[in-house]
């Protein structure tokens, strides 16, 4: 399957505890390091989606300091 450029789609196996790993290539691509703090955002309709705290900490920090 060919993705549009900059598209990407993995899957993940859900352990016991609920955890999950995020792909070595996901990563490599989005700089995700050991102790870094995702977000996690949900909809029951849509499903879920986890972007780095700095993009909801950009969208806060605009928010607030307008």
């Amino acid at each position: 399957m060919n993705s549009p450029k900059g598209k990407y789609a993995w899957t993940v196996t859900v352990g016991e505890k609920g955890q999950i790993v995020i792909p070595k290539q996901a990563r490599d691509i989005f700089d995700i390091k050991p102790g870094n703090t995702l977000i996690l955002l949900a909809d029951e309709k849509k499903g879920i989606a986890i972007p780095p705290k700095s993009s909801f900490s950009d969208l806060a920090e605009k928010i607030f300091n307008e």
